[in-house]
């Protein structure tokens, strides 16, 4: 007979003193008396995997997370015991492990630390799922400061917050709400001007407290799984973002249509309202690329289906509307009509696709077609015939991308808004519950969809865009960030949360301009596309049920405000797409908060408005009503106003005029900014010349161009221009050098370079080391030449 009832449920447990210690290559195993294992991974001299398990066992080691890609190696490891712990040492890092208790501490070489176990891992039995809740509490460093976790609607900063992980259907969310529609569970640590970042990579949900209980704790823990988290020190945010960037991944290159302006709506139909909204952007000379279909073109909301009354032939439709220069985009859910009729779902029923409760029935749940049923994603023989069901949708109707919606998966009229818990799923060979495979069902999904438009829309790049994501998602496709409001307090939380997630290894990412929810005045709508031009994906989205939320809907004052900020961004497309470029070869985040560019000022330690536009253009959004101006920080540096030309000496705040028609923008010393000419949609125009705007700087700065063929993949056989400037400027003269890389000729032949800020007057320019006349290079005396795009240097003397 059991008469203690304290043994029926036990509380937090904790590993106690180390028994048996192995080190193999790049591993070093601790087991401790009480059965807990420790595997510690050094996969870099600055990037190592802390991996627990309890009763002297560890799960199947798998995860959807980590790329296939990733670059390890180390260049030092030592490791030693001694009289009270286990030293292991890098090149970069010290990681001493107690014995009595299995805490961590890791310091830099100089002693510092940097990172230190308070309670450390420890767990709790969960008698009602069977595991263990898993656990790690840390120090919280004096004046330390976090940044990341993908998704959120708080502040950049997240010191004393507490968030969540379990992805849902947020709709008209609000600012700090938790949980939203994405599980990044990863962060950044700064303090004492040096950076870590910690990915917890467990897929139950999982919650983080960044000294909210406790002001010097900080913990994270899980629902379930076990505790494995990766730790990357920098000392810089850039090396800690990087770093994870490469362990999660990276996409491929997307069409440059993908980073014009696209239009969308709950929803645009019949046919003869698409093809409404499609003559309206031409005949108002707004540029535009993709129009999108919602769930209204399909028959009865079924998958991969059409309307035959609203689109009676959709063929004819996407043909024409691509011979005007718009792209089809197409939604797609999970959710598959219960219809005995319906080809898809009965070939789902005849190859047993479908998720399934504990007991053995479908999993069933209303979404808009009415009652369906859900494919199991993370089984890899559904992914593959998911992948097969573009085929007619992409190769003969000739949709260009693919947007997925619902998938946390999102259920109606249930209490938690997704599947039963019970719900059972392959996990890629590692049977397991909806607990942990939630949070993964949308990327699975949206990893098939990216693997099918790849497949069909070959030899050009596919587009896909999913509502749902998890850590690793960036490698198939772009993102936005739900149903969000038609507020001010919207445009400030979406402007917080492009720049975390860029800073979360999710750069191609968007909101819904507007607002998604509610309507906009014309105020609201120009302030909000005057901030989404100067974001990686740029999107209008709205409900149908809430007005009109087009360019033009607003008056021509905004009209015109919208043309003149949606021209910028295609002007600068070339300078977006060699951003895009940076993140996928080394990780650069394309928006950078201003922590991120100069993390020793603490001015900047707190500042939610602010970023940088790729590594050179500085943004500052206004969001609030009626502003003629307001101020911002200028980080260090100097800055020219866009507008203006006006030299702006970084590190102060100041006051910066911003009438409807502007916003507070600059442009770094020393950068060289291609441009593009204005075109109602990427490749209406052969490019006969680049113009490249020159900010002079006394000093060195080096700039970018990467350029190709804009949509197929002949740029991973080296078919690409990379283009590597130089800028050397002195008081009285300019030098500009070019090396040039990759075997992709361009269609223009010559640059039009525009000089800003010259301290001088030109009296005599040398092209490559030849004195050339001003005649030659077209120069008037505007401070702009034309030069051959072949040239090597760039000249100017003052008088």
């Amino acid at each position: 007979m059991i008469t203690n009832t304290e043994v029926e449920k036990r509380g937090n447990q904790f590993p106690n003193n180390i028994i048996d210690f192995k080190h193999d290559n790049e591993k070093v195993y601790f087991t401790t008396q009480n059965g807990v294992l420790l595997e510690i991974t050094i996969l870099r001299d600055s990037m190592v995997r802390f991996r627990y398990a309890t009763e002297f066992a560890f799960e199947p080691d798998f995860s959807y997370a980590i790329s296939s890609e990733v670059n390890t190696g180390y260049n030092e490891l030592e490791v030693e015991e001694k009289d009270t712990s286990f030293t292991i040492a890098t090149s970069k890092v010290v990681i001493r492990v107690a014995k009595k208790n299995l805490k961590i501490t890791i310091s830099d070489l100089e002693g510092n630390i940097i990172n230190q176990d308070d309670n450390g891992f420890h767990w709790e039995e969960n008698f009602d799922y069977g595991g263990n809740v898993v656990k790690m509490t840390k120090v919280t460093q004096s004046g330390e400061s976090f940044y990341g976790g993908g998704d959120k609607a708080s502040h950049t900063n997240l010191k004393g917050k507490r968030i969540s992980n379990w992805v849902t259907d947020s709709y008209a969310y609000g600012k700090d709400q938790e949980p939203l529609y994405k599980s990044i569970p990863f962060y950044i640590g700064l303090h004492n001007e040096k950076a870590y970042g910690i990915f917890f990579d467990n897929s139950f949900g999982t919650y983080f407290d960044f000294a909210h209980e406790r002001r010097n704790l900080t913990s994270f823990w899980a629902d379930g799984g076990e505790m494995n988290y990766y730790f990357f020190y920098g000392p810089k945010i850039s090396q800690v973002v990087e770093a994870y960037t490469d362990l999660t991944g990276v996409p491929e290159l997307p069409p440059m249509w993908a980073l014009g302006f696209h239009q969308s709506k709950w929803s645009y139909y019949p046919e003869s309202k698409v093809k409404e909204v499609a003559k309206t952007f031409r005949d108002l000379k707004i540029p535009c690329d993709a129009i999108y279909l919602d769930i209204d073109y399909m028959d009865g909301f079924r998958c991969f289906t059409w309307d035959n009354q609203k689109f009676p032939d959709p063929k004819r439709m996407i043909d024409e509307l691509e011979e005007d220069g718009f792209k089809t985009i197409t939604m797609i859910d999970p959710g598959l009509k219960i219809d005995r009729e319906y080809d898809i779902y009965q070939q789902a029923m005849e190859n047993d696709f479908f998720c399934k409760r504990a007991d053995g029935p479908h999993f069933k749940g209303k979404v808009w077609p009415g009652e369906c049923k859900f494919p199991d994603f993370t089984n890899p023989k559904v992914r593959e015939w998911w992948a097969t069901l573009y085929k007619e949708m992409i190769a003969d109707m000739g949709v260009h991308g693919v947007w997925n919606d619902m998938n946390e998966p999102a259920i109606m009229e249930v209490p938690t808004k997704t599947a039963n818990l019970d719900v059972r799923h392959d996990y890629d060979g590692h049977p397991c519950s909806h607990r942990k495979a939630h949070n993964v069902y949308g990327m699975q999904m949206v990893r098939a969809t990216y693997n099918g438009v790849k497949k069909y829309t070959f030899p050009k790049r596919p587009f896909v865009l999913t509502r749902a994501a998890y850590s690793g998602t960036q490698r198939y496709c772009a993102t936005w960030t739900g149903d969000n409001v038609a507020t001010w307090e919207h445009l400030w939380i979406a402007n917080v949360q492009m720049q975390r997630m860029c800073m979360s290894g999710y750069s191609f990412v968007g909101s819904d301009i507007g607002g998604f929810a509610e309507q906009p005045n014309g105020e609201l709508f120009a302030r909000w596309i005057q901030l989404g031009v100067f974001h990686p994906f740029c999107r209008v989205h709205s409900s149908g049920d809430h007005g009109d939320q087009e360019p033009w809907s607003f008056g021509e004052e905004v009209t015109n405000i919208v043309r003149k900020f949606i021209e910028l961004r295609y002007e600068l497309l070339p300078y977006l797409y060699t951003a895009f470029y940076k993140y996928i070869e080394n990780g650069v985040p394309m928006l950078q908060s201003l922590v991120y560019y100069d993390q020793a000022d603490t001015q900047t330690h707190f500042r939610t408005d602010e970023f940088l536009f790729g590594e050179q253009i500085l943004v500052c959004p206004v969001q609030e009503p009626n502003s003629q101006g307001r101020r911002m920080y200028v980080p260090k540096g100097k800055w020219y106003n866009y507008w203006t030309d006006e030299l702006v000496e970084g590190g102060v705040e100041k006051w910066v005029s911003a009438p409807l028609d502007r916003i507070p923008l600059f442009i770094k010393e020393g950068a060289m900014i291609p441009k593009y000419p204005v075109q109602q949609y990427v490749g209406e125009k052969k490019l006969t010349e680049l113009k490249i705007d020159v900010y002079f700087k006394e000093g060195k700065e080096d700039s970018v161009i990467y350029e190709d063929q804009l949509e197929g993949f002949d740029y991973k056989k080296g078919r690409y221009s990379l283009r590597n400037f130089r800028l050397l400027g002195k008081p009285n003269e300019l030098i500009i050098q070019q090396f040039k890389d990759g075997s992709f000729t361009t269609t223009y032949e010559n640059f039009k370079i525009q000089f800003h800020g010259l301290p001088f007057k030109i009296k005599e320019i040398e092209v490559d080391n030849e004195v050339v006349s001003f005649e030659s290079l077209k120069f008037n005396g505007n401070n702009a030449i034309e030069v051959s795009k072949d040239m090597t240097a760039i000249h100017l003397i003052g008088e």
